[in-house]
């Protein structure tokens, strides 16, 4: 079997943040014959504008977006809580792969949604705007691939995620469940 390639967008531009430490440590977890790879530059991209959405004027950074996307097997979104809702910079990036409408690189692209959060509701409300997001916009949502992190300043106060047994079991299985919608995807 060919390499199954994961692209993981996190939504905190951030550079400590502990979404990037999530995404850090699941790549840490992908088996054998699976690459995982942080998308960066999330934060270059100019904002969706049909305007210059057009042959000749599309921004190179939403470019490489769009190809990143097309490239890979299935997408691992990590997504932070802004204002109860999904960080602008990650829908931003959705829009983007989305287009052109029926036919952008994230039309049946398998992906799931990883989300964390200060607080003890671990971003769930970003992250049911993030599945719908994906949903409206052409994604296949792994929905038995979700996981929630909650209170992760306490949790990962002290530590890396890639050093804590059950955070890596945690995204061990979600990197499987995607994985395994991905290579179901190609092969279909």
């Amino acid at each position: 079997m060919s390499q199954t390639r994961v692209l993981a967008l996190v939504g905190s531009l951030r550079s400590a943040s502990i979404n990037r430490q999530l995404a850090e440590a699941a790549a840490q977890t992908a088996p054998e014959g699976v690459e995982i790879t942080i998308y960066e530059g999330i934060g270059d991209i100019p904002f969706y504008n049909e305007d210059i959405d057009v042959p000749g004027s599309v921004p190179a950074q939403a470019t490489a977006l769009r190809e990143a996307v097309a490239a890979a097997d299935g997408l691992l979104l990590f997504v932070p809580e802004y204002n109860g809702s999904i960080p602008a910079a990650l829908k931003n990036a959705i829009d983007w792969a989305s287009r052109p409408y029926g036919a952008g690189s994230l039309k049946g692209k398998p992906a799931a949604v990883v989300s964390a959060s200060i607080s003890q509701n671990a971003a769930k409300w970003s992250h049911g705007d993030t599945v719908k997001v994906l949903g409206v916009a052409g994604a296949s949502v792994v929905e038995g691939a979700h996981l929630h992190f909650g209170v992760i300043g306490q949790r990962f106060a002290e530590t890396h995620p890639r050093n804590d047994a059950e955070a890596l079991t945690e995204l061990a299985a979600t990197v499987h469940e995607l994985v395994q919608a991905a290579q179901e995807s190609v092969n279909a």
